[in-house]
């Protein structure tokens, strides 16, 4: 009996995975192929690099004020001393935290790239659902970032059909 209800199972189970219908999609050829995400890559490039040379400066600047510390250390008296450790650690600070406004986890960069690529992934997101709907897929994997896929066949991935509903043809 249980052997029965066993083989039973098995028979319902392969029914079901049989019923399921996947597809795969390759994130990173679908957004190499989207002008808005290569011109929203350089945006950041540029403002990174911008926002970078701030922090360099200042970095540069507090690097500066300790060398010419220790040139003139010894003539200089305890307050003077002091006054000028103040001022170098004040300016290792302020490149500390303009770094952390800029490049930090809630920093400008971040909030910049939400701003910019939420639009285009949400553009996606919204084309690979339609199409999962009109053609019955209950799941949907993304090649270009799961490591676990070792094989997919060419004929499940979609990401060809996902750039033309998009208005992008390849």
């Amino acid at each position: 009996m249980k052997k029965i209800l066993f083989i039973l199972s098995l028979c319902v189970s392969a029914l079901s995975m049989q019923a399921q219908k996947f597809a795969l999609v390759d994130m990173e050829y679908i957004l190499n192929n989207i002008p808005a995400y290569e011109r929203a890559n350089e945006q950041l490039t540029q403002v990174s690099k911008k926002w970078q040379a701030e922090v360099d400066a200042l970095t540069t600047e507090a690097q500066t004020m300790y060398k010419n510390y220790q040139n003139e250390v010894v003539f200089l008296s305890a307050e003077q001393k002091k006054a000028k450790q103040d001022a170098i650690v004040e300016k290792e600070k302020q490149a500390s935290e303009l770094k952390r406004k800029y490049f930090g986890p809630e920093g400008e960069l971040f909030k910049k790239r939400t701003s910019l690529m939420t639009p285009i992934q949400d553009e996606i997101y919204n084309a690979i659902k339609d199409i999962s709907e009109l053609r019955g897929y209950q799941l949907v994997l993304d090649r270009a970032s799961d490591t676990g896929i070792i094989f997919g066949s060419p004929k499940i991935d979609i990401s060809r059909e996902v750039l033309g509903k998009l208005g992008y043809s390849n």
